[in-house]
């Protein structure tokens, strides 16, 4: 399966050169659909960052969060199918940059 990124289909296999990438949700925030619209993610010991779908623009916009203000305890790691292909796409043209 692919994603498309910047008008390109980008291959999945793209994604295991984003090594040690961790997409994280908060339970507390799924929908009842099981869908959430905020993600965080974290490659290795660097950053988080807060994800968030503005649903008025239709676009994932990013953040980075300080540790004092995220609760990591209340995370859990995202199935890639709880991920949707717009933010998988957006993780790869962030992380791969």
């Amino acid at each position: 399966m692919s994603v498309r990124l910047k008008g390109k289909i980008v291959e999945r296999s793209k994604l295991t050169q984003i090594k040690e990438l961790r997409v994280y949700l908060d339970p507390s925030t799924l929908t009842a659909r099981d869908e959430s619209r905020t993600f965080y993610s974290r490659r290795a010991d660097g950053p988080y960052y807060c994800w968030l779908y503005m649903k008025n623009i239709e676009q994932w916009q990013v953040s980075r969060v300080h540790l004092s203000r995220l609760n990591i305890k209340s995370l859990c790691v995202a199935s890639w199918k709880l991920i949707p292909v717009s933010l998988q796409a957006r993780l790869i043209e962030h992380y791969l940059e």
